[in-house]
């Protein structure tokens, strides 16, 4: 089995009996290691990094990034306010929404920056802001990603007004006095530099077009690997790609001239794990009988997390490194099975089935690849009932994004590990009375 990335058995043991299951679990050392990377992106001009906060919005998650001198990207005008409630500096974030935040204004007023996705957007924008200044959001034509969910540009996407209609753009803008001085593509989440090349060209030439561009955005979705057979995005070699085309395009723009990039999930992911308890071990074997040969069928785990605090499995067939971790039985908390478990890891392997807690056929955290309707068992070891079940690369679009409180289940706690290795609660685990408290 692979190594765990930043967790231990003792490290688990304790963040279990303290903290209990399910529990998300965020490693400083490494979200401040993924910082440093994005913000050595070769560019040719100053570069800003803005992190993309629908990944990981904990607000110790933000003021870590913002202490690495990252900037925000917000997806709605509540996580605008989110940032803004975590200390984040009004002109270091900007909204890049599909709907208008309810309260533009005020949030503008307050210094927020505004990033247009569509062409009522942009004249909303002008009816409240006339003679005002803000960025736009722009569909190239064309899409990366690793499925065609997580493909956010080319015909198929609503994300960004669509290239050919610069023109309409360009008559609003002059409508209402308006100043673009800021571009913004999003292909997706696909690595390919390549992919990246292409779609650089062709956002330089829309680019071109707006003649008072002072920053450019290459949007993020920056390819990163959960499983060892999968590969990262080389931001080195990304870079590399684009230098060519950037330097001609910054060449005589002034030193003020300022290229963005805006990763979620690649400064996240790894960063983070969720630990679950093995809460039953269930099988649909049928023996061999006097009448009938054996029929196969599948070992299943039952544990208490699933698509509550994942969701990418069911939604995406997203695959995540698992792994079982014995738990020592007789520690505080804890209590012997009828084995009488000693911590030790079993030799022996099972192809598993791992089944959320929801009442839900779809809670499967082992999907087939690209298939949320298919299984994909996993080869571990056996395991007992108790034991913890770690599901890592857990960082991004995790506890951002869950089935909050299907069946009832309140959110689970995060934890964040220090620098001095320290596990400490970063948000409670939500009560049942918390849950209810806006029913009437």
């Amino acid at each position: 089995m692979p190594a765990l990335r930043f967790l231990n058995e003792a490290l688990i043991e304790r963040i279990r009996e303290r903290f209990g299951t399910p529990v998300y679990v965020y490693d400083q050392a490494t979200l401040e290691q993924a910082a440093r990377e994005v913000m050595a992106f070769p560019a040719p001009c100053s570069l800003v990094g803005r992190y993309a906060m629908k990944a990981l919005p904990n607000r110790s998650v933000l003021r870590i990034f913002d202490a690495a001198g990252l900037h925000i990207d917000a997806s709605s005008g509540f996580e605008a306010e989110r940032a803004l409630a975590a200390g984040i500096a009004p002109d270091k974030i900007q909204i890049t929404a599909q709907e208008i935040p309810k309260d533009l204004k005020g949030l503008v007023q307050r210094g927020v920056l505004y990033n247009a996705c569509s062409i009522h957007q942009l004249r909303t924008f002008g009816e409240l802001f006339p003679g005002g200044e803000l960025s736009v959001r722009i569909n190239p034509g064309l899409g990366s990603g690793h499925n065609n969910r997580t493909n956010v540009g080319g015909p198929s996407s609503s994300f960004g007004i669509w290239h050919a209609k610069i023109d309409e753009v360009l008559a609003i803008a002059s409508e209402f006095d308006l100043t673009i001085s800021g571009l913004h593509t999003h292909i997706g989440s696909g690595g390919d530099p390549e992919v990246w090349k292409r779609c650089a060209q062709l956002t330089l030439g829309i680019a071109r077009r707006l003649p008072d561009l002072n920053r450019l955005s290459l949007g993020g979705g920056f390819k990163v690997a959960r499983l060892p057979d999968e590969s990262s995005a080389d931001l080195q070699d990304i870079g590399r790609h684009l230098a060519e085309d950037l330097a001609s395009y910054v060449a005589g723009r002034g030193d003020a001239f300022q290229l963005e990039i805006e990763p979620g999930s690649y400064l996240v992911a790894n960063a983070g794990a969720i630990l679950a308890e093995i809460m039953d071990v269930v099988d649909t074997h049928t023996p061999a009988s006097d009448d009938a040969p054996a029929e196969p069928g599948h070992d299943f785990l039952k544990v208490d997390t699933g698509m509550t605090e994942l969701l990418r499995p069911s939604l995406y067939g997203a695959q995540h490194p698992i792994h079982v971790v014995p738990f020592i039985r007789g520690a505080a908390g804890a209590s012997l099975d009828a084995a009488g478990a000693t911590g030790e890891a079993s030799t022996e392997e099972v192809d598993y089935v791992i089944a959320g807690h929801c009442c839900e056929s779809g809670d499967i955290l082992t999907p087939a690849p690209g298939d949320p309707e298919g299984l994909a068992p996993r080869r571990l070891p056996r395991a007992r009932i108790g034991d913890t079940l770690v599901i890592e690369g857990a960082g991004a679009y995790a506890a951002g994004m869950n089935a909050k409180n299907y069946n009832a289940f309140p959110e689970a706690a995060e934890v964040l590990i220090g620098l001095d290795g320290e596990p400490r609660l970063v948000r409670e685990r939500q009560t049942l009375e918390q849950a209810l408290a806006n029913e009437i």
